[in-house]
């Protein structure tokens, strides 16, 4: 069983492809000024596509390529988790790569999306404190530091690939005979 591609590695084409995908709805989202606080169903379609559809897409393409391919038409249940992870790891980092450089480029973006948040927090509950307001807006913007936003998004990519790569590995796993 001498394989000359590894499984990750196959992965990597279909990783960049996520990741590229992502960073485009970002930018459509941006210069047509859609943002998720002010247009939920916008959000809800990012997200659907950005965790459930996308993952899902890649990863099914990923493993199918390996196995057609690569690896003569088999592929194993481990080799499907490796691509699946893998893919998902690199559009993660692609993605949260891409928003801080941007962050570092326009700080005006995300100043003005925490301000949105505010005010929506003001307006869906008045008797929320001035104090819980801004220790919430706070929070968010200790999270979207780079330094923090990167690790947990790539872990989130992770987690979400292995999921997915768990439910897409046992559709199209094919393991080779085993004779004595």
């Amino acid at each position: 069983m001498d394989n000359t591609t590894s499984p990750a590695k196959s992965g990597l084409i279909y990783g960049l492809l996520f990741g590229a995908i992502m960073i485009l709805e970002f930018v459509v989202g941006y210069v047509m000024n859609i943002d998720p606080q002010t247009n939920p169903t916008y959000g809800v379609v990012i997200s659907v596509l950005n965790y459930l559809v996308l993952p899902l897409l890649f990863i099914y393409l990923g493993c199918n390529n390996y196995k057609t391919n690569i690896n003569s038409g088999f592929i194993s249940f481990g080799q499907c988790l490796k691509i699946g992870v893998t893919i998902c790891v690199i559009a993660g980092l692609v993605s949260a790569i891409f928003s801080g450089v941007f962050g570092m480029i326009f700080p005006e973006y995300f100043e003005e999306v925490f301000d949105k948040v505010g005010k929506m927090m003001v307006e869906k509950n008045p008797d929320m404190p001035s104090k819980q307001i801004e220790m919430s807006i706070s929070m968010m913007k200790k999270f979207s530091n780079p330094a923090i936003s990167i690790p947990i998004t790539v872990l989130m990519f992770a987690f979400i690939g292995l999921i997915w790569s768990l439910i897409v590995g046992a559709i199209v796993k094919k393991d080779r005979n085993q004779s004595l």
